[in-house]
């Protein structure tokens, strides 16, 4: 055994660059150590020793990293490396392995929700099942509930906090709420002026915490605006919380389309053209606009064989949406641009 102190250096994690390019985050050893002990602490359900996972995600990935590696280890399970992710071969995977700690991306979850060949006690064996890395759409929690009996709860955390801030960690979660904070950091979500949000209101989540990263390998500046003097990480993620604790995603601060003065956050209008029943995902960014300043602009995959028209689907968000909110153009593309944890990557979006 090589001992190590916490300040020590464990691990250079690249960001996912879906607001810019990747940024090196510096990872120590007390950091990784710090949210494995967060996340066991957290009352509901945790990995125990009897539990067999199984990990889909790459290891230079966070989330595969210290989320799924690093927890099974430390919990003392046991876990499955599966080379590259296919449905069919996690379905085997489950049946012959007796899996029950399942943790993935969006993407995944969404690709296991639609597999037709398999029965719909594929997923018995499941104890628990997280998304995170990206927002997960209700529709896949409902259809994955539906049709194998299983909940997914959905967590959140960043690179920089290597990675867990909030889960979900009981089925009685709220659909669509990333949970509470984890046992042992703090979380606050301030507003503009750096105020604590009153409950309902939209608001940036800061954490603070052993598990905050030592800063970006050389670039000062750029840790500077991550990591304030108070050691608040500013994540640049939306969220709001109820009245019970629960805390919900609402967009990335840098993706916010300003129409005459209102704020748009892309996801919330995503949300709504995903639940058509023609589209498999879309994307929106804002454009420039001469009268309103900006504009909503939307991308989107249809099931195949489905046609769409622009007009239709505008008028499918107008019955949810304000109509500054919907989409002045909307775009048929054949995928939508993703990052190793499903992220969207707006830039790649074309305007």
């Amino acid at each position: 055994m090589v001992e190590r102190a916490d300040g020590d250096l464990a691990c250079l994690m690249f960001t996912s660059g879906t607001a810019g390019a990747p940024k090196a985050a510096m990872l120590t050893h007390g950091n990784l150590g710090a949210n494995l002990r967060q996340n066991m602490a957290t009352s509901g359900k945790v990995v125990r020793p009897d539990d067999i996972g199984l990990c889909v995600l790459p290891l230079f990935h966070i989330m595969g990293l210290n989320s799924i590696l690093n927890l099974s280890l430390y919990a003392g399970a046991t876990l499955v490396l599966q080379e590259r992710f296919d449905p069919m071969t996690v379905f085997e995977t489950i049946a012959d392995e007796q899996i029950s700690v399942l943790v993935g991306p969006p993407t995944m979850w969404a690709a296991l929700s639609q597999v037709d060949l398999v029965a719909d006690d594929a997923l018995k064996t499941i104890r628990i099942a997280v998304s995170g890395a990206a927002m997960l759409p209700n529709r896949v929690v409902e259809e994955v509930a539906g049709r194998f009996g299983v909940r997914i709860l959905e967590g959140y955390g960043l690179t920089e906090a290597a990675p867990g801030v909030t889960r979900a960690t009981d089925d009685g979660t709220p659909i669509g709420s990333i949970g509470r904070p984890m046992a042992g950091m703090e979380v606050r979500i301030v507003d503009a002026a750096g105020d604590d949000a009153y409950i309902g209101d939209e608001g940036e989540v800061l954490v603070r915490g052993d598990n905050v990263f030592a800063g970006y390998l050389d670039d000062p500046e750029a840790t500077a605006r991550a990591i304030d003097p108070q050691g608040w990480l500013h994540t640049g993620d939306i969220a709001v919380v109820d009245d019970d604790g629960f805390v919900y995603i609402v967009d990335r601060a840098k993706d916010l389309i300003i129409v005459s003065g209102f704020n748009v956050f892309p996801a919330e209008v995503e949300r709504v053209l995903n639940a058509h029943p023609g589209v498999v995902e879309s994307g929106v960014v804002g454009v420039p606009h001469p009268h309103t300043g900006e504009s909503v602009k939307a991308f989107i995959a249809a099931e195949p064989g489905r046609v769409l028209e622009e007009d239709d689907l505008i008028e499918w968000c107008a019955t949810e949406l304000a109509r500054y909110k919907c989409p002045t153009k909307i775009d048929l593309v054949d995928e939508i641009p993703r990052g190793l944890g499903g992220k969207i990557i707006r830039r790649e979006l074309g305007a």
